[in-house]
């Protein structure tokens, strides 16, 4: 796992739709897993929402938790 797309995940934010503004680390679950069976978009967002995905869905969302520098977003 690369330390680098773990903080990507804290900072970089969902540029579109429902949850626009959210940083991806702070994505329900629900709405990651809906975007893995509809098919995450190309690039690096969607690599990033697969990896997020991945944490969420194996319950490892906890890892995120000492790279955090402030409060989970909303």
């Amino acid at each position: 796992m690369n330390p680098e797309a773990l903080s990507l995940l804290l900072t970089r934010e969902m540029p579109y739709g429902k949850y626009k503004g959210y940083r991806l680390a702070d994505l329900p679950g629900n709405y990651l897993g809906w975007l893995a069976r509809e098919g995450f978009p190309r690039g690096e967002l969607g690599a990033l929402l697969a990896l997020m995905y991945e944490l969420d869905h194996n319950n490892l969302r906890g890892l995120l938790d000492p790279l955090r520098t402030h409060p989970r977003a909303r």
